[in-house]
């Protein structure tokens, strides 16, 4: 006789944790809490370093060279990629990448810590979790996240202490409005999580891993199915989704590639608009100095998302720029309260600060790159670097850049650009044991969609505003 077991009820938005469900995994062992980091390494240790002399960096990056974007008052200059999209990004890097080392002293590369583990996991969000981070987390509810108040009551801002500090796991995330509204926004999500898994029984010792491990598996497919494609093509993910990477293969722990961290990532600072509008019908700021982080965020400085991501049924977003080489002025000219005091004006611009990381790290010129990975690789014309007399080849940063523009119409990155950015995230999301895609591959969001079966980015930005969050 057979008997019948009935099958246990699992809450909505539970997702099972890799020591309960599959055979081999364990939870994660080599998180960089208690000060432990992890290094960055070498993609493609073999290829000879790219090296300029200090004025040709400057030249290059500063104001009035060829990365010097000004007011961006040409038509051509929007892409047809909503704005948000190099923002999140930018959220995405904070949570995987951290060097702390001074920009000037970076020759020894191999020895350089990066102080996030390597995996898409939100670590930016939840620090060392309750005990270790407790003034993270709400007093009176642990399983959730502590959010902040604005000049109105609403729980519109991060939590702050006395001096407008952000309390948050990475101070970056508070460096302009728009990463500390997407931060904001993840709060939100995650304590959305919470309520939903406890109305759905959840146990209370099992409610904030529950809740954190859906909240970082809804953005890692955000990643995987929403932001790549968006940033590479759906062809080339469909191809490595199919085949695997071709080059990206750790041999021991996973490691953020040099290469991805100070030149293909880095395509989004030449997305970044010249000004942009937080609500509809408000005036249009420039990114620096006028959206600067680091202070309180008023209810008249609210994040409105459709302003920035395609909403169904809304109007269209603004557009990012075109990735073309050209950063937004106030790029050029970043503020005291981001670089600090500086011995060289030109170290204000973003621009020569990339470049010079490039160089310190010993990255590789973008032509001699290609030609070693078997890539056709731009003409002097299409760099355009003739006209500040250079003869040489491209720093790979800037090279990439122009790639996209020449290869991809400045939409997304290029052939060998968009390669390495897509390898990396993907891998590492592929390498870390408690991912989606490692532990339950056929997992899919659990989250409301506004089409359903298509969970994407702006489903994720909605679904903590679905409740009306209240502040903790």
């Amino acid at each position: 006789m057979v008997v019948q077991v009935p099958h246990p009820t699992i809450a909505r938005d539970h997702c099972l944790a890799p020591a309960r469900s599959v055979e081999g995994h364990a939870p994660s062992v080599d998180a960089p809490s208690g000060g432990i980091s992890s290094k960055y390494g070498r993609l493609f240790p073999r290829v000879a370093p790219f090296t300029a002399d200090e004025e040709f960096l400057i030249r290059l990056g500063g104001s009035q060279g060829p990365c010097d974007g000004g007011l961006f008052a040409g038509a051509g200059d929007d892409a047809h990629v909503a704005a948000g999209w190099p923002l999140f990004g930018q959220f995405i890097a904070h949570d995987i990448t951290a060097d702390r080392s001074l920009l000037l002293q970076h020759a020894e590369a191999d020895h350089l810590a990066n102080f996030r583990t390597p995996r898409a996991n939100l670590e930016c969000l939840y620090g060392d979790g309750p005990v270790g981070n407790p003034f993270l987390y709400d007093r009176g509810d642990p399983a959730k996240l502590l959010i902040g108040t604005n000049d109105q009551g609403a729980p519109g801002d991060l939590p702050r202490n006395a001096q407008g500090i952000a309390l948050v796991g990475d101070p970056r995330n508070d460096v302009h409005l728009f990463v500390s509204q997407l931060h904001l926004a993840m709060l939100k999500t995650h304590n959305l999580l919470v309520d939903r898994l406890r109305e759905d029984g959840e146990p209370e010792a099992e409610l904030f891993e529950s809740a954190r491990r859906a909240n970082t598996w809804h953005y890692q497919w955000v990643i995987v199915n929403d932001f790549l494609p968006t940033v590479v093509g759906p062809e080339l993910l469909a191809e490595l989704l199919a085949e695997g990477p071709r080059w990206y293969h750790p041999e021991g722990p996973t490691y953020i590639p040099l290469e991805f961290a100070d030149a293909a990532y880095r395509y989004g600072h030449s997305q970044i608009r010249h000004s942009y509008r937080l609500q509809a019908g408000g005036p249009e700021l420039p990114l620096f100095p006028d959206l600067l982080g680091f202070q309180p965020v008023p209810a008249n400085r609210r994040v409105d998302w459709t302003q920035l991501f395609a909403f169904p049924g809304h109007p269209a977003p603004q557009p990012s720029k075109k990735i073309d080489g050209r950063l937004a002025r106030s790029l050029i000219e970043l503020p005291m309260a981001i670089t600090g005091e500086v011995e060289v004006a030109a170290y204000h611009s973003l621009a020569v600060r990339d470049l010079q990381r490039g160089q310190a790290y010993g990255l590789p010129s973008g032509e001699t790159l290609s030609r070693a990975l078997g890539i056709q690789p731009l003409v002097a014309d299409e760099t355009g670097l003739g006209d500040l007399g250079w003869e040489g080849e491209t720093p790979l940063w800037y090279y990439l850049l122009k790639e996209a523009e020449v290869r991809s119409d400045g939409e997304r990155l290029g052939p060998l650009g968009g390669r390495i950015v897509a390898e990396v995230l993907l891998g590492i999301i592929d390498r870390d044991p408690e991912s989606y895609r490692a532990v339950k591959l056929d997992w899919r969001p659990t989250l409301p969609a506004a089409r359903p079966g298509s969970f994407n980015v702006t489903d994720l930005l909605a679904a903590g505003e679905s409740t009306g969050a209240r502040p903790h």
